[in-house]
């Protein structure tokens, strides 16, 4: 399996080398068991139990993604309520959520720990900017959390239908259009520390809107690759505990996406 998400590829295989144990067993029970050898099948089955426990399943997915979520929504109802009189909890939720992040991409076994702690310090950070947002507009929060869930929706139903197919194209341009809009966004962040203002204008004028956009649109489709890299590892036969990865996965493309929408409503407001 390939994939360019930089953490589900984490749990990437290689047809006939997976490196897990748990998959060359699940080959070992496959073969045994179209082979009919009833002795080899048992074998195998008990080492795919040994190596891994159950195999990954999308309800495992389900299940890990919709608890890291609550976790992230209840501890963002906490930074957003204490937003006023503790503003330094965002900074908090901000550096050590970006922190844990790099620690939970790279790390090589998932830890179901630091992944929940992840959506808890996210938590605190999306409390406290949407509280800064919602001096902007009244509803602006709502709105940009419908944005995002709707959003995420059509993603999935055009996955699941197979009206947009993630193809090996279609990753690569991903990729350089992720590349190019960080490049836009570092560069627009150095011209602002160091020529003041805001930076250079581009999210502050109608071609904010354009620019905002594409980070909507670039979020959006980059759903597109999680569904693709869950579906693969579940066909790959990586173990349930993967579920976990997956989960932290969809939560940081999720997080990017809401915030895109907090920009674009933002400079859709001042307009």
């Amino acid at each position: 399996m390939q994939s360019n998400n930089p953490i589900l590829s984490r749990y990437e295989t290689k047809p006939g080398s997976s490196g897990y144990a748990y998959d060359e067993g699940v080959t070992a029970y496959q073969q045994a068991a179209a082979g009919g050898a009833g002795a080899d099948v048992d074998a195998a089955f008990a080492t795919v139990t040994a190596a891994g426990g159950a195999r990954l399943t999308i309800n495992d997915v389900i299940v890990k993604t919709f608890a890291v979520f609550v976790v992230t929504v209840i501890f963002a109802v906490v930074g957003y309520t204490f937003a006023p009189s503790m503003p330094w909890l965002m900074w908090v939720g901000l550096i050590g959520g970006l922190a844990l992040g790099f620690v939970n991409a790279l790390k090589k076994t998932v830890s179901p720990i630091l992944v929940l702690l992840y959506g808890v310090l996210q938590g605190l950070f999306l409390g406290g900017i949407s509280y800064l947002y919602s001096s902007l507009a009244d509803g602006i929060i709502l709105q940009a959390v419908v944005a995002t869930m709707v959003t995420f929706g059509v993603m999935l139903a055009l996955y699941a239908t197979g009206i947009v197919k993630v193809t090996k194209k279609f990753r690569s341009v991903m990729i350089v259009a992720l590349v190019s809009y960080l490049v836009l966004g570092i560069g627009n962040l150095v011209w602002a520390m160091f020529g003041g203002g805001d930076g250079m204008g581009i999210y502050g004028t109608g071609f904010g809107i354009i620019v905002a956009l594409l980070g909507v649109l670039l979020a959006a489709f980059f759903l597109l690759l999680d569904f693709d890299a869950i579906s693969e590892g579940i066909r790959a036969g990586a173990p349930e505990r993967e579920s976990w990865r997956m989960a932290f996965g969809l939560l940081v493309t999720l997080i990017w996406l809401y915030l895109e929408f907090l920009r674009l409503l933002s400079i859709v407001n001042r307009q």
